[in-house]
């Protein structure tokens, strides 16, 4: 153990019996008897962990806590006093320390402290390593199994929790199984929504999720009175993603409800954000609104009809209210929104669309600086998260919350991470996603595909006679047999959406109260 200790204590002789306990278990100490020379120790040499008497003369312990954080930030420190009075308390926890221990301190005590605040990360890493050990057996069980509809939901929050987990100790071994798990896990996820989808859509199924073009008449709807209510919908935003960002809204706001709902195949924002807004599956959007829908090789932006979609879906239930639409799409007009929010209090719903998760995840094939930042699943949580962190949205969620105004968050779609390249061969008109397929001439190999021959089966446009879609699952995803090493090496390992997996179709809609 190579632990250094730096102990200040005006009466630091009437603590060798600790300190010779400690050097016992292997620690070294480095004893001072006031504030200047602990300063002096920590700016000459190698500390990990600081004890601080509170009650020193000369420098007092407060003042020699705040410029040892200006000398070293990150060390912890330990504050020892002989009074429980919250005054020092809240100056001491407001200079950062770590802990505090009250005199007079016990040997046990002391190396509690130590094993609690130097030990930390070998403590957790070894809790949850032995967890998720135990837990193992029986996701894979889980995962064998035929499962329902709740129990696909319960075993994707369980596969989230251990991620979360343990991504936050430093253990390559467990991830990995882990992630083996996951991929097990989409693999019979993905026979299980192609064995269900068409019955889903069609009514026939005894159990069916909530889906893209029903949540809101489920969930949303039911909410909306004289009061203002605020839909925020995050576009790309895993179920991962959200409990990362979960934390930082408890602040302001209480989970009332998280539900789960299916997004619609594809799952891209063309298809699964007009079905969501429009409460219809895209080929009824293109028959009952065929001046609102673009196929896919017709040149216009494929979700400028949003808003008179929503409108219209919204009349069919008898909600004729007054509401906004804001679609952002940089910061700049971000700010334009949260500088008017005060006038959408007068709406009775305000929907705001929040396009940056997926920039992000385009912008990830694009850009360098990207790549870096977003590598794995672990820095691309990350980045959603210093995102939210600065966003006009988390503005918006504190404004609101001062003024007790009730907000739902959601998304259209999630997002996988693609290893695997199956190669297809089709047309000049074929379209470009990774994910899914859709033309008259496709070429692929049809036990690796989820093939729909005629889109009207689900509730697709068809554009002709033999057009059909194919649709990836799990993580493969598709490529062209011309420059094909050239084309996979530059799209393996991004994060794409389009097809049939747990991370792209299973998504959260959550219920918020203000606090």
């Amino acid at each position: 153990m190579d632990t250094t200790i730096l102990w200040a204590d005006d009466e630091i002789d009437l603590l060798k019996p600790h300190i010779m306990f400690l050097q016992d278990k292997g620690y070294k100490v480095l004893p001072v008897v006031s504030g200047n020379e602990a300063i002096e120790v920590l700016e000459n040499q190698i500390v990990d962990i600081v004890f601080l008497d509170e009650n020193m003369p000369g420098l007092s312990g407060i003042d020699t806590l705040k410029r040892m954080k200006a000398i070293n930030q990150h060390i912890p420190i330990v504050m020892i006093t002989k009074s429980e009075e919250e005054c020092i308390m809240e100056d001491a926890i407001g200079g950062n320390i770590s802990d505090y221990l009250i005199k007079p301190v016990k040997a046990n005590q002391i190396l509690l402290c130590l094993k609690k605040n130097m030990e930390n990360r070998k403590l957790i890493t070894e809790k949850s390593t032995i967890a998720y050990q135990q837990a193992f057996r029986e996701i894979s069980m889980k995962i064998s199994d035929r499962l329902s509809l709740e129990e696909w939901e319960k075993l994707y929050k369980e596969l989230v929790y251990w991620e979360l987990e343990l991504e936050k100790i430093e253990d390559a071994g467990v991830a990995e199984i882990l992630a083996d798990q996951k991929i097990e896990a989409n693999t019979c996820f993905s026979k299980y929504v192609m064995r269900n989808y068409q019955d889903w859509l069609l009514g026939n199924s005894v159990e069916k999720p909530l889906l893209s073009h029903t949540i809101l008449k489920e969930k949303l709807f039911p909410s909306i009175n004289d009061k203002p209510v605020f839909l925020f919908l995050i576009d790309n935003l895993r179920y991962d993603q959200w409990k990362t960002i979960q934390p930082f809204i408890n602040e302001y706001y209480r989970t009332d409800s998280e539900d789960m709902f299916y997004s619609i195949l594809p799952t891209a924002t063309h298809y699964s954000r007009n079905a969501l807004f429009a409460g219809l599956m895209p080929g009824e959007i293109a028959k009952k609104y065929p001046n609102m829908w673009l196929n896919e090789n017709e040149e216009g932006g494929k979700n400028q009809f949003e808003q008179p979609l929503l409108v219209e879906y919204l009349k069919r239930y008898g909600k004729n209210i007054k509401m906004s639409f804001s679609k952002i799409l940089n910061a700049d007009f971000g700010k334009k929104v949260f500088d008017s929010i005060h006038q959408l209090m007068q709406n009775q719903l305000n929907v705001v669309v929040f396009n940056f998760v997926d920039m992000l995840s385009h912008a990830r094939m694009e850009v360098d600086l990207i790549r870096e930042l977003a590598e794995d699943e672990k820095s691309y949580r990350s980045v959603t998260k210093s995102w939210f962190e600065n966003s006009t949205l988390m503005d918006m969620i504190k404004y609101l919350s001062a003024q007790k105004v009730p907000i739902f968050i959601t998304t259209d779609h999630g997002t996988i991470k693609i290893t695997k390249p199956i190669k297809v061969v089709g047309d000049k008109f074929i379209n470009p996603n990774l994910r899914y397929k859709v033309g008259r001439t496709l070429d692929y190999p049809t036990n690796q595909v989820f093939e729909i021959k005629n889109p009207e089966d689900i509730f697709l446009p068809k554009e002709g006679v033999t057009h059909r879609f194919i649709f990836a699952t799990g993580a493969d995803f598709f490529a062209y047999p011309n420059n094909y090493n050239q084309y996979v090496n530059y799209y393996k390992n991004t994060f794409q959406h389009g097809g049939i997996s747990l991370e792209e179709m299973m998504l959260p809609f959550v219920k918020l109260a203000p606090k």
